[in-house]
């Protein structure tokens, strides 16, 4: 019985725990702002918020959009972009995003974002998994 608590008591320490609320804000704009630049076909602006790294994976905006059109077509063109839940830990930040594409099927995306030394949040990574696929 002591054994299950303390498992239990140190599974719920080592657990990232909730977004602060201020953060989360942060993390939504950002992702929200570059899924607005998408839908512009403004590869300047949405690049501008893709994190240091994806930016040496893409050294330049127009090869950044290509990327997003070819490999992530729900996030660039889609009918539903709704916020899910999201998780911190440290200066990282993972947030969910429920996604209905142009042609009417449902999305899983999981952004993650890490906080800059200026205390902006950038765009490290975004999974996508069709509604309802097994991972």
């Amino acid at each position: 019985m002591r054994i299950a608590a303390l498992l239990i008591a140190l599974s719920v320490a080592l657990s990232p725990l909730p977004a602060h609320a201020g953060d989360i804000a942060a993390a939504q704009d950002v992702i929200r702002a570059q899924e607005q630049a998408f839908g512009r076909d403004d590869a300047a602006a949405a690049y501008s918020y893709a994190a240091p790294a994806i930016k040496e994976i893409f050294p330049a905006p127009d090869i950044f959009m290509s990327m997003v059109k070819n490999g992530y077509a729900p996030v660039y063109r889609h009918k539903g972009f709704e916020f899910g839940d999201s998780k911190s830990e440290g200066n990282w930040i993972a947030q969910r995003v429920h996604i209905i594409d142009a042609d009417g099927e449902a999305w899983e995306a999981l952004y993650t974002l890490e906080q800059q030394s200026d205390g902006t949040y950038k765009i490290t990574g975004c999974s996508l998994l069709k509604a309802g696929q097994a991972v």
